[in-house]
């Protein structure tokens, strides 16, 4: 099973290479925005934008999946039509051809017969991408094909990569808006039960060469299954006295936050009931971020301890990927409406979000909405304090919002 996390991985890296190439050069960017159409857009944007290189990463993950493992490209699902009208008015379905020569053949018509940017782009999507991690080498575990569905998102946080600022200040590591925010969202799911099983998220711009003005990027990973649990940040978790395992550190953290208080990242549009409670709950500790799989990986990250979206504007190719990394660390991601109204008393479980039933009654890309809202955390234990303090601090009426 460790050759399809690998694969995710490898063509994440793709990916990313197209995301960044689609950046490099502001004539070529350009020509690669076409508004989205009526029914593909976000309710929670006044205009919303699908570019090539969202489809054209979208296609080769697909593409690349398929050819690896029989099967699995067919299991692919994704937020972006690849579907685009040129300046003729013809329509073009883009898809990954075997041939080089051929994929820019498909791109020109695109790109209303810029060859140059064709060629460019092409050379990017056909070229070979290695990933190396020893943890992967570690995975033994088998879990079968038949069972696997996959969400993409393949450039989320699309404004902030349409707008390309690289010049940010982050608070506390934290950027509440720019090129960092963008991410490559892979998640994999069981379809018969709808739980995360492995996720991949790809940060194409992480930081910039002053010299060459290229950017490096940073990927993370998580699998979770059965008895198995791994993820890419455990080499990376400093031990202390060398004997601590990560579970145990996931568990100090808790107490850490216990007896400092809680940090939390919300998104700009977050209504005013919850940020009031919120900032009672955390103090100064509460941030703002642009990119829902972008929030969610300061979670994974470690840079606060909490999520939180009220609203119904994310959906299931924004959340799988740092959800399924978020469980094989200890963590997940919960619905808020229900957590907020169940009783903990009674011992229910904590209300997970799942991926593999679309939301009756809905149609369009709401069928895929996380309706209730999320919250993502990094323990059961300082998920539970943290809603106790947050329902103390909401008032009454607004409890079932």
């Amino acid at each position: 099973m460790s050759d399809i996390l690998r694969e995710l991985l490898c063509v994440s890296e793709k990916a990313a290479n197209i995301a960044r190439a689609c950046r490099q050069q502001e004539a070529l960017f350009q020509l690669l925005i076409e508004e989205k159409k009526e029914g593909e857009k976000n309710k929670k944007f006044a205009v919303d934008f699908k570019t090539l290189a969202d489809v054209l990463v979208q296609e080769v993950i697909k593409q690349n999946l398929e050819n690896k493992f029989p099967g699995l490209g067919k299991k692919i699902s994704g937020e972006e039509s690849n579907e685009f009208t040129n300046d003729l008015g013809e329509k073009i379905i883009l898809r990954l051809c075997s041939a080089e020569a051929e994929t820019v053949e498909l791109l020109s018509k695109v790109l209303n017969g810029n060859k140059l940017a064709s060629e460019a782009l092409a050379k990017v999507v056909h070229q070979d991408v290695s990933f190396t991690d020893p943890a992967l080498d570690s995975i033994r575990v088998d879990i079968p094909q038949d069972i696997l569905g996959i969400w993409v998102d393949p450039i989320d946080s699309t404004y902030q990569y349409i707008k390309g600022s690289a010049d940010i200040k982050p608070n506390q590591g934290i950027f509440s808006c720019g090129l960092q925010c963008v991410t490559i969202l892979i998640g994999v799911y069981d379809i018969q039960t709808g739980t995360p099983l492995m996720g991949v998220v790809n940060q194409p711009f992480v930081s910039q060469d002053p010299n060459t003005l290229r950017w490096k990027g940073q990927c993370y990973w998580g699998l979770s299954y059965m008895e198995t649990n791994i993820h890419s940040l455990q080499l990376h978790i400093p031990e202390r006295n060398g004997t601590e395992t990560s579970s145990q550190l996931t568990e100090n953290t808790s107490s850490e936050a216990e007896a400092h208080g809680f940090s939390a990242v919300i998104s700009t549009s977050e209504k005013e009931t919850i940020k009031a409670a919120l900032f009672r709950v955390c103090g100064g500790s509460v941030f703002r971020a642009a990119g829902a799989g972008y929030k969610s990986l300061c979670v994974v990250q470690g840079l606060v301890d909490i999520y939180i979206f009220s609203e119904d504007t994310t959906f299931k190719w924004d959340s799988c990927a740092a959800h399924a990394i978020l469980r094989s660390m200890g963590g997940g991601m919960v619905d808020l409406k229900e957590c907020l109204e169940r009783n903990p008393e009674k011992g229910l479980n904590l209300p997970q979000l799942v991926y593999h039933v679309p939301n009756e009654g809905a149609s369009g890309v709401d069928q895929w909405a996380n309706k209730g809202g999320l919250i993502a955390y990094r323990s059961r234990r300082q998920l539970e304090m943290f809603l106790s303090l947050l329902i103390q601090n909401l008032v009454p009426a607004d409890t079932n919002t």
